[in-house]
């Protein structure tokens, strides 16, 4: 009777457990909001090393450089690959579209598509060759060239001991000058977190 008993009470509480353990609780929050919950690369981390490295590319001398040589014209940027090269899975096409986004939203560069999507409109515009009117068709060659392509890598080092870990991410972005490959602005941005379990 004593080991029914005790059988029972344990069933129960690992029935309990297990109810307890099977229960989320989700709370939406503000996108905007530094949530660290594993000290991994996150959304927070993208959009303020893209902001601050946007605003030290656009507050460089080659920008002024370009205009005083272009009459004014602004400059076309296209923004190229972007390595992950941490030691975790980094979604670089986010961190490229909040670089792009700024770029965008600076109206101090024109930005031009590149890589893929380059290539799909491209083959939209071949298809129109054949099935759009000719006075909608998109014609080849009237594509703007950029000028400058802003290429880099997200980099990482892990310090680690027991329970403890500090995690250093660089990022390294480098603008180039198209028609000479001249390196005319070189920036990095480094974020240091501590994780303690």
């Amino acid at each position: 009777m004593q080991f029914k008993k005790i059988l029972t009470l344990a069933a129960i509480a690992v029935s309990g457990l297990v109810i307890s353990s099977c229960s989320r609780q989700v709370t939406r929050i503000n996108t905007t909001d530094t949530v660290d919950v594993s000290g991994n690369w996150n959304n927070s981390d993208s959009r303020m090393v893209a902001q601050e490295m946007t605003q030290s590319v656009l507050g460089a001398k080659w920008l002024s450089t370009h205009l005083e040589s272009k009459a004014g014209k602004k400059p076309v940027v296209v923004v190229g690959l972007v390595q992950n090269k941490s030691h975790e899975h980094i979604d670089a096409e986010t961190f490229v579209k909040d670089v792009e986004q700024a770029f965008v939203q600076s109206e101090r560069v024109r930005l031009v598509q590149g890589g893929k999507k380059r290539e799909e409109l491209r083959a939209e515009k071949a298809d129109q060759q054949d099935n759009a009117s000719v006075s909608t068709m998109k014609k080849f060659g009237l594509e703007n060239g950029a000028d400058y392509i802003l290429q880099g890598s997200i980099n990482s080092i892990v310090d680690s001991h027991k329970r403890k870990k500090v995690v250093y991410y660089q990022v390294n972005l480098e603008l180039t000058d198209i028609q000479t490959n001249e390196v005319v602005w070189i920036g990095d941005k480094k974020i240091a977190k501590y994780v303690k379990n």
